[in-house]
């Protein structure tokens, strides 16, 4: 019988004692970045700044509960405005971003966890108005607000329809009331939000006309054992239905195959 060599005794040890994951050194923390885009994530006082357990919503829950899990150090800074916060994530290391969308031109800018949640985009109508849409493509005579690269803006300009974008999503209720726009593009629970905190009945959706997933995008530098972590955590999340889904299931994707939710949605 012939006796293994020494090389291949060094190999074989080499197969069987590599780590399993790679280590992150330990004072490893991510800067996560978000703003106001409510229920999913919100300063406690309403201002366009915020730390940590000053930060709340639906993805901030589902998002602590997914870091605490992977055993993920992070801080939490709520500012304004998005563009800014974008660009940040996008060019610095170990820094993340939600609660946002992938479409085709961020797909392979970022590393992404998730979904977290899941809105509807609608377009409102002041109260007392006429307007009446059977599709978006009747849309187009109108004057429609919209959110500077928010996720609902960004599907409507790749629709092809014109509209306004504001620094804050908020200021289109007011531009609504006031007739500088004559629709209001937004997510559907963020409108709801805005108009209960302002005292505002009446505002009339016309249109529901898009849903997409919400995730977390990562810098493309973040280590791949850090996601794996955290995308691991995020599917025992989904599939308990825990953190902000257990208070609202219907903003959230219960699923497993999160690549069935991919192909089944549009992207935004």
């Amino acid at each position: 019988m012939q006796l293994p060599t020494i090389k291949t005794l060094f190999l074989a040890s080499l197969v069987f004692t590599a780590p399993a994951h790679a280590e992150l050194p330990p004072d490893y923390k991510v800067v996560l970045l978000t703003s106001n885009f409510p229920p999913f994530n919100l300063s406690t006082d309403g201002k366009n700044f915020a730390r940590d357990e000053a930060i709340q919503g639906i993805g901030v829950d589902t998002v602590r509960e997914a870091f605490k899990r992977a055993g993920i150090a992070y801080s939490m800074t709520l500012r304004f405005p998005w563009e800014r916060l974008y660009q940040q994530a996008l060019l610095q290391p170990d820094h993340g971003l939600f609660s946002t969308t992938i479409t085709d031109a961020r797909r392979d800018k970022f590393k992404w966890v998730g979904p977290i949640a899941h809105y509807d985009s609608v377009l409102l109508a002041a109260p007392g108005s006429g307007i009446a849409l059977d599709s978006l493509d009747q849309a187009r005579q109108y004057r429609i607000g919209g959110y500077k690269d928010g996720g609902t803006s960004e599907y409507l300009e790749a629709q092809g329809i014109a509209h306004l974008d504001a620094l804050h999503d908020e200021a289109n209720l007011r531009k609504l009331l006031n007739g500088d726009i004559d629709l209001w593009a937004t997510a559907d629970a963020t409108w709801r939000h805005y108009a209960e905190q302002d005292g505002v009945e009446g505002l009339k959706p016309v249109l529901r006309f898009h849903t997409a997933p919400l995730y977390l995008a990562l810098n493309k530098a973040t280590p791949d054992e850090v996601v794996e972590r955290l995308q691991a955590a995020m599917d025992q999340i989904i599939d308990e239905g825990y953190a902000g889904c257990a208070k609202t299931p219907d903003l959230c994707y219960l699923i497993r195959d999160r690549k069935a939710l991919a192909a089944s949605q549009p992207l935004n």
